[in-house]
């Protein structure tokens, strides 16, 4: 029973880091549209796309918290594994416990600033806090808070059902890459 029940919700949680990391490529992709159209309205009109400052603010900070859950989910944040690779040849069990306690501070790391920024999301909903030049361009803050929290209560989510199965990575069909052999 138990067991099925974290394989289920293994399987709600990278099913939701896959899609928003596609939501995240999305925002990347309008992030180069408007870049594009900023460039061409200043060298053919002579006037910048108004609010383009803010929203490549905005955007990078809603891509990597997009994107952050899909990358834990599959084991690419950046770390230094050297140690651990070598580990892992000699001592398996050990290797094994040292990343499991990883990502166990992982998830207690993650829930933490999800837990600060609920909060900081809510009453920013509340007041309509707004960031960027009154009159000219503006945009609300929430939204980001938003992100923040959502991104990071999922990579949380992830990093403790890292825990429990002892699995840093879920099963899943992929390209070899870099010096894998093909399976």
């Amino acid at each position: 029973m138990l067991k099925s029940a974290v394989a289920g919700l293994s399987w709600v949680a990278n099913t939701l880091a896959i899609a928003t990391n596609a939501l995240g490529t999305l925002v990347v992709l309008a992030l180069v549209i408007i870049l594009n159209v900023d460039v061409i309205a200043r060298g053919l009109f002579s006037s910048p796309l108004r609010g383009t400052y803010e929203i490549v603010q905005f955007s990078v900070v809603m891509i990597v918290f997009l994107q952050l859950a899909d990358v834990a989910r599959v084991d690419r944040l950046t770390r230094s594994d050297g140690f651990l690779s070598i580990l892992q040849h000699r001592r398996p069990l050990l290797a094994t416990s040292i990343r499991r306690m990883i990502n166990a501070v992982s998830a207690i790391f993650m829930g933490l600033i999800a837990y600060v920024t609920l909060p900081e999301f809510l009453h920013m909903r509340e007041t309509q806090d707004y960031f960027g030049v009154p009159g000219l361009f503006t945009l609300p803050w929430w939204p980001v808070k938003l992100v923040i929290t959502l991104g990071t209560s999922l990579a949380c989510l992830i990093f403790v059902l890292k825990v429990i199965t002892a699995r840093d990575r879920p099963e899943m069909i992929r390209a070899p890459e870099h010096d894998e052999a093909p399976k």
